[in-house]
């Protein structure tokens, strides 16, 4: 998997392309995140739009991102999770934890 990362105002955008999952796609979720927050980036939006599929690593590794940026204050977002991809979010009942936009402006302003 592959991630760009760019900014909004204070709001950094990381653009994931690939697939997320275990030993590939979670390590790169937890060292672009891990570096944000290191950082100090406090509004993070996870760009899925070109993410394929999502195994149980990838959930535990988005899971184990939010609850570290919450711990250093910092929000993360998601912003156009693919069908497949929100599916196995909703199986896996972390949907609530997070919030999930269509729309990259509304997602931008979300963090206001």
């Amino acid at each position: 998997m592959k991630a760009a990362v760019r900014h909004r105002g204070d709001v950094t955008i990381v653009d994931f392309k690939g697939d997320l999952v275990t030993e590939d796609g979670d390590e790169v979720l937890r060292e672009v995140v891990g570096k944000l927050i290191a950082e100090g980036r406090m509004r993070i939006l996870l760009n899925l739009a070109h993410v394929k599929r999502m195994d149980s690593g990838g959930v535990g590794e988005l899971v184990a991102s939010w609850k570290a940026a919450h711990e250093h204050g910092a929000s993360i977002k998601l912003l156009r999770p693919g069908d497949r991809v929100k599916f196995t979010l909703h199986l896996s009942q972390i949907l609530p934890l997070l919030e999930v936009f269509e729309d990259e402006d509304a997602a931008v302003q979300g963090f206001a």
